[in-house]
């Protein structure tokens, strides 16, 4: 419990940090924006967040489903121990 509080809060805490990209793209998407272009810049961050996010629920999904499965056994293990 104390971990999935952790890293909650390890997610939620620093937003303004997840929308920083990296200096290349920093720099070109600030050149778009001074020119008016403002629709690239929220592809970008958008599609940083979207690699950010994709993993993790990934990880959760596989997470959701084996854990599923094992309470699944362990209730049908215990079921076979009361017949015998």
């Amino acid at each position: 419990m104390r971990a999935f509080i952790v890293t909650l809060l390890f997610l939620l805490g620093p937003w303004p940090d997840i929308f920083a990209q990296c200096a290349m793209c920093r720099a070109q998407l600030e050149n778009n924006i001074s020119n008016g272009t403002i629709g690239i810049a929220a592809g970008i961050n958008f599609g940083i967040l979207y690699l950010f996010v994709a993993p993790y629920l990934a990880v959760g999904v596989i997470a959701f489903f084996w854990f599923r499965s094992s309470k699944r056994n362990a209730l049908n293990l215990n079921k076979g121990d009361m017949a015998v």
